[in-house]
């Protein structure tokens, strides 16, 4: 499906009669070890269904526990957020049908949320920043994950069949709720990017999330309303649910400001609703969206208010690390790197692992080198994060080393990272169990350099004729006699001593 130009008013036209305003509500699930009121496992990827419980499955009589970890981790990225950690604060129960949620009403944070009052300032691509007011971010549960089957897009419309699986019922989640996002005009898709990367990587410096926005650890809502330049009052919202790319939430804001100018220049209202994003790059009607009052919030009767206090809060102040942006604007400097370098250490998920590689003692292009290239084709190769990777920064920095003092050429260094990624053990372990270490005795050398003279004397003759470059050749025959251990400059010089030509 695609939808007609003709339903959308060109860009530069919308910005000519109107002002767009929007609203960003991010959704995080947290990486605790267990889920937000009971002891389930909190895992991505399980078989359906086996991490459940009663509490997480609302079984009559079960009675939720407050996780103290996910509670901290809120209160850290409230910090981070540079908002007000309320003193005090309950939870609330949010109704409305969950066809994914067993207990039919989900346990929130209401009028009671832990931070209120942040902001956020966004750097942008131009090199200047966007400060984005956030509301609040209050604690909340994830619902379970519903498959829809039988249906050409997935979703439930057409579908024959609908799965449940309650593994993320009961995940741990922080939604970010910014205030309304004025002034940006023009560039408000591009602000709206750039809020949530600068959002994703300041909660991956916090370690509380890992901010998957394809396995859905970080969920977009983009709320758009336009109103008549010069207007105060805002028009109607939309809000495109559950967005999960930075890209594609650009694209999604582009693509409302630009229909519902289309719909407002037709004569016709906007219709507060939720809408679907599509990956082709347009969004589709939802459901109408609902008022506070609809959900019916009263207070969570089997949970104890949260009390956070002085003390904890500076205790976890304490923790918050360096912006990542000013982090990276840093070390950018430190190592003398182009932006468009860092910008793909970043993009591949790796700066922090390059980082940690240089702490543990590897030179940072070394480190670069190894993450940047090598690691990362090997994550894809796996489908997975170069984070997920078996080997740690440290088993990188000394496979850099044994490099770096000629125990191993870069050819056997990817054997030895290989064998560590397939279990085999350390580093020093993996090369000596693999026989990898580089040849240093000469007279090893020299018998394969002997032999592959002999095995090729026309290319002999030419290196004693003066063509030093023909004996490229017989370096590689004795690179390949050796398994690649022998130092390839070494057998250079022995093969021209042997041929009387001086390199």
């Amino acid at each position: 499906m695609t939808v007609a130009s003709a339903e959308l008013l060109d860009y530069d036209e919308v910005m000519a009669r109107y002002d767009p305003v929007m609203g960003m509500e991010v959704h995080v699930e947290l990486s605790t070890a267990t889920k937000m009121f009971c002891g389930c496992a909190n895992e991505f990827g399980v078989e359906p269904n086996t991490h459940v419980c009663p509490v997480c499955l609302g079984l009559p009589g079960s009675l939720p526990v407050v996780n103290k970890s996910a509670v901290e981790s809120a209160i850290r990225i409230g910090l981070a957020l540079n908002c007000e950690i309320a003193p005090w604060g309950r939870f609330a129960r949010k109704n409305y049908f969950y066809p994914d949620q067993p207990k039919n009403y989900q346990i929130s944070q209401y009028d009671e949320p832990i931070a209120v009052n942040g902001y956020l300032d966004v750097p942008l691509d131009d090199g200047t920043t966007w400060r984005v007011e956030i509301e609040r971010a209050h604690m909340e549960e994830d619902t379970g994950k519903l498959t829809h089957l039988g249906s050409a897009t997935g979703r439930i419309a057409g579908a024959t069949t609908s799965l449940l699986d309650f593994n993320r019922a009961g995940v741990p989640l922080v939604e970010i709720v910014t205030k309304p996002i004025e002034g940006a005009g023009a560039r408000a898709p591009e602000i709206a990017r750039a809020y949530v990367t600068a959002l994703r990587d300041l909660l991956r410096g916090l370690d509380v999330s890992d901010v998957r926005m394809d396995q859905g650890s970080m969920r977009c809502d983009a709320n758009l309303s336009l109103r008549l330049i010069g207007a105060t009052e805002f028009g109607t919202r939309t809000e495109t649910k559950n967005v999960n790319s930075l890209k594609s939430v650009e694209v999604a804001v582009r693509y409302e400001m630009r229909r519902q100018a289309a719909v407002l220049e037709a004569g016709s209202e906007i219709i507060q609703e939720t809408r679907h994003f599509h990956e082709d790059g347009y969004t589709s009607a939802g459901r109408r969206k609902e008022t506070a009052e609809d959900y019916r919030y009263f207070p969570e009767p089997d949970l104890e208010p949260i009390a956070p206090s002085v003390e904890l809060v500076e205790q976890l102040r304490g923790t918050i690390p360096e912006l990542p942006w000013l982090q990276r604007n840093r070390i950018q400097e430190d190592w003398g790197i182009s932006d468009e370098v860092m910008r793909d250490l970043v993009n591949n998920g790796v700066i922090d692992l390059v980082t940690a590689t240089v702490a543990a003692g590897a030179s940072s292009e070394a480190a670069r080198a190894w993450w940047g290239n090598f690691l990362v084709q090997k994550a894809n190769e796996r489908g997975v994060a170069a984070s997920d990777l078996p080997i740690t920064p440290a088993q990188v920095a000394v496979v850099v080393r044994l490099v770096d003092d000629g125990k191993l050429s870069n050819k056997l260094a990817r054997q030895v990272i290989e064998g560590v990624l397939a279990g085999e053990g350390e580093p020093d372990r993996v090369m000596a169990d693999r026989g990898l270490a580089v040849v240093r005795d000469d007279s090893v050398i020299q018998a394969a350099v002997d032999e592959a003279l002999a095995a090729n004397p026309d290319i002999a003759d030419k290196i004693r004729g003066g063509k030093v470059q023909a004996a490229g050749a017989v370096v590689g025959a004795v690179m390949k006699a050796t398994k690649g251990q022998a130092d390839a400059a070494r057998v250079r010089e022995l093969v021209l001593a042997a041929c009387g030509v001086e390199g």
